[in-house]
């Protein structure tokens, strides 16, 4: 499967569908890329980070750097009691947000799509990236580069099915749109939609949860999107916008009717279990109120395949 290119051994297209890649975000997810927070503080990185800077005055709520290695070593500790393996981005003094591997990179079918970022202090993010699929023989597969794009933007809603959102402070549309034509030269259909910036990606409005099951906030989402997704076939557990604006949508299916989800959204988490998922509440709190949960934390690098 391996072929020599250029001096350097790189993995085939064919070998990347069948080996490394994802055609869905829901089925049973074997191997998952993180970070490691080592380097992590609070810093003005967007909306979500920034509501809570701003109101550190009135709340009282202060970065404590040991909780949140602690937190994260669960995370870490949860996945691999559900038999993920678990794969890390090195830490990287300049790139003290790395960590949110969901966004510095995409995974795909066809392999890995390196991600352009904007916030200033995640700009050489790809540097790290490219390392660590290099270092692993995992084919890259595209650049986004027409704009910037990141990949809490890039919802596989289910195998040939993609929805992919911008809200111009991180992705743009010009990125968005890109990444979007890669997609379709695939035979795969995609919907691009504008988000509230007050969300950051479309993964903290929309996740996938199972077949045609979204985790979302519906409230939140544009009228006419909701109608689409609903004419596609999709039901909902339907967040409220109070727990969505704490990140509860951005939570990680792991498969196999299990879920990772965060402390601090209890009706989602009880609408999940009445649905019959065994549902794993994470306190995420350094983080979810640094800007990120379990989703944006996570790069999913290999699921069951379902097409």
């Amino acid at each position: 499967m391996l072929r020599e290119s250029m001096g350097t051994t790189q993995l085939t297209t064919e070998y990347a569908h069948d080996y490394w890649g994802i055609d869905n975000d829901y089925a049973t997810l074997s191997d998952v890329l993180l970070g490691r927070p080592e380097y992590y503080r609070w810093v003005d990185a967007g909306p979500l980070i920034r509501r809570t800077m701003d109101n550190a005055a009135q709340t009282g709520i202060k970065f404590d750097y040991d909780l949140a290695q602690r937190q994260h070593a669960e995370m870490v500790r949860k996945y691999q009691e559900c038999g993920v393996k678990c794969h890390f981005l090195d830490a990287d003094e300049a790139l003290h947000r790395n960590f949110f591997a969901r966004d510095n990179s995409v995974m795909t079918p066809w392999g890995a799509l390196i991600c352009h970022m904007q916030i200033k202090c995640r700009r050489a993010d790809y540097a790290t990236v490219i390392k660590f699929y290099q270092e692993n023989q995992i084919p890259i597969w595209k650049f986004a580069t027409a704009g910037h794009f990141e990949g809490g933007d890039f919802v596989i809603l289910r195998p040939g099915l993609v929805l992919i959102g911008y809200c111009g402070e991180r992705s743009e549309k010009a990125g968005a749109e890109q990444v979007a034509q890669f997609i379709r030269a695939q035979g795969w259909e995609v919907m691009v939609a504008p988000i509230s910036r007050d969300f950051v990606h479309m993964d903290g409005l929309v996740v996938p949860l199972a077949e045609n099951l979204l985790v979302a906030c519906c409230d939140a989402i544009e009228p006419w999107l909701l109608k689409w997704l609903r004419d596609q076939g999709f039901e909902f557990v339907d967040v409220s916008f109070k727990e969505a604006r704490t990140l509860g949508v951005n939570l990680m299916a792991i498969g196999d009717d299990k879920v990772l989800a965060m402390e601090g959204s209890p009706d989602a988490c009880k609408q999940m279990r009445a649905l019959g998922f065994s549902v794993e509440e994470l306190d995420l709190s350094m983080f979810t109120l640094g800007g990120g949960g379990i989703h944006c934390l996570s790069q999913a690098l290999r699921r069951k395949r379902l097409s």
